[in-house]
């Protein structure tokens, strides 16, 4: 069998390969929902994606025989080690076969890249942080993932641990159907706090678009601050990742709570629009328009939604304020005719979001890791 060779990606062909590959790696596994080709162009694009201001991106391909075997990245996220005040180096788009030679030499080449940068230790997978898709599946591989969450085989997350990484936090996913509902005792005692609180609720005003991020903004780094892993989104970021939320994003489903007027909180709901995606096989052109068209709008394929954040600034912490977002996202969602409910992902360590997914009637679904190594 011919060596593998890993080679950083410096040309457009080489980030073509990188996209592709994991139509390759994955073509015929059901579960998995392969990443709008036009969508990876742009996220990939460091002139067009303001993330990569305030972080250093490398791409590697394993290669054998001329063909792509593997592949992996790294990022050194300066704004996150300014936050965090340490010297983290991330790995993600970690997809390889089953095979810990190919695995092994991609995470040694991440490896040495983040140690010549000054890392002190390597984490992932990050794709690149706790603002994109994170974790390896650990548990939960049997259904496709929601929108903006990862699916990887069963093997990948064995392969970095046999190479020596450990995990260092779970992430947790929640499911809630229609038809279990949520607790009448639990609506009720939620109605109760939400008239105590003097918080209101309003839906997204999109007429005030560019308002409402900065809105929005605010309160998104003020709420997460203290979470592990979270990493402050300046008014360029914030404002590029709600515009691409934008496209799929339904107003009744994005929440904010105010207090006097003032936005305290807030949660975003979006339909799962992998519902549709998984049948386009990455390609929105020539006939995946139409696909996606006949999928959601014509057809209603999309039964699930996912509540991809919630958050309530420090001063206003329980109060409730979080099971009012649930309660409400909840009768909005079986209103418009939504049959599931996902609440990921939630952070392993969080007992009070736990405990008010459970209070809910939230069924754990599936399970994320995250894995780290000293360098």
């Amino acid at each position: 069998m011919a060596d593998v060779d890993v080679v950083e990606v410096e040309s457009s062909g080489q980030l073509d390969q990188f996209i592709h590959y994991p139509f390759t790696l994955y073509k015929d596994v059901p579960q998995y929902v392969f990443p709008l080709i036009v969508e990876r162009k742009e996220f990939f694009d460091q002139k067009k994606n303001p993330f990569y201001r305030t972080a250093r991106v490398k791409l590697f391909l394993a290669m054998r025989d001329g063909e792509v075997c593997g592949r992996i990245a790294t990022c050194v996220n300066f704004a996150h080690n300014q936050y965090h005040q340490e010297k983290t180096g991330f790995f993600g788009f970690f997809d390889t076969p089953d095979d810990f030679d190919i695995a092994s030499r991609l995470l040694k080449v991440a490896m040495i890249t983040l140690k010549k940068e000054g890392m002190e230790k390597m984490r992932g997978p990050m794709n690149f942080s706790t603002n994109h898709e994170i974790g390896f599946v650990v548990e939960g591989y049997d259904t496709p993932p929601t929108v903006m969450m990862p699916w990887n085989f069963p093997y990948q997350v064995k392969l970095a641990e046999q190479f020596g990484l450990k995990k260092v936090m779970d992430l947790l996913a929640w499911e809630l159907t229609r038809e279990d509902g949520i607790p009448e005792r639990i609506q009720n005692v939620v109605a109760k706090m939400a008239a105590r609180s003097k918080i209101t609720l309003r839906s997204l005003k999109l007429r005030d678009w560019d308002a409402e991020v900065e809105r929005l903004n605010a309160v998104y780094n003020a709420a997460w601050a203290p979470n592990w892993g979270f990493v402050p989104m300046d008014k360029s970021e914030f404002t590029h990742m709600c515009g691409q939320l934008r496209q799929i994003a339904d107003p009744d489903l994005v929440l904010i709570a105010e207090f006097e007027g003032k936005p305290v909180a807030f949660s975003v709901a979006l339909p799962d629009i992998n519902q549709a995606l998984i049948r386009l096989k990455g390609r929105l052109l020539p006939f995946g328009l139409l696909k996606l068209l006949w999928h959601t709008k014509i057809r209603n394929k999309v039964t699930t939604v996912r509540l991809i954040t919630m958050g309530v600034i420090p001063e206003f912490q329980r109060r409730a304020i979080d099971m009012v977002f649930f309660v409400e996202t909840f009768r909005r969602a079986v209103d418009k005719g939504y049959k599931v409910g996902e609440l990921s992902w939630t952070l392993e360590t969080n007992e009070l979001m736990i405990r008010s997914a459970g209070d809910m009637g939230g069924k754990l679904k599936k399970k994320y890791r995250i894995v780290e190594m000293p360098l």
